[in-house]
């Protein structure tokens, strides 16, 4: 096997991937915890600072979280990560988005 698909391999399973899942409950439970005690500074810090690694099966090329049990290749974490992260719009947003569409000329509404 040629040194450079070697190295490439390494590197892949070396690659730390976050479980999504198990990330986004450790984040809320951390702004819980920060709200309930009052302090909101450092709170950035704390969540930048969660890591829950998967561990990398080279023969299926997909990702297992030991903690919840996740199993899912590299696109899916991707995907499961956009889905909890997304927010729902606010009354601000649909605002803006009004404001923008009033803005613009005649021939762009259409």
């Amino acid at each position: 096997m040629p040194v450079r698909t070697l190295l490439w391999k390494n590197s892949l399973a070396n690659s730390l991937v976050n479980c999504p899942e198990c990330v986004a409950r450790e984040r809320k439970a951390v702004i819980e915890r920060e709200a309930a005690e009052g302090s909101q500074e450092g709170l950035q810090k704390l969540i930048e600072q969660i890591e829950i690694p998967m561990k990398f099966d080279p023969v299926t090329k997909h990702y297992i979280c030991k903690r919840c049990g996740l199993y899912a290749t590299r696109e899916q974490v991707g995907d499961i990560r956009e889905k909890v992260n997304r927010r729902d719009p606010t009354k601000e947003d649909k605002h803006y988005d009004y404001l923008d569409w009033w803005q613009k000329s005649k021939k762009d509404k259409v």
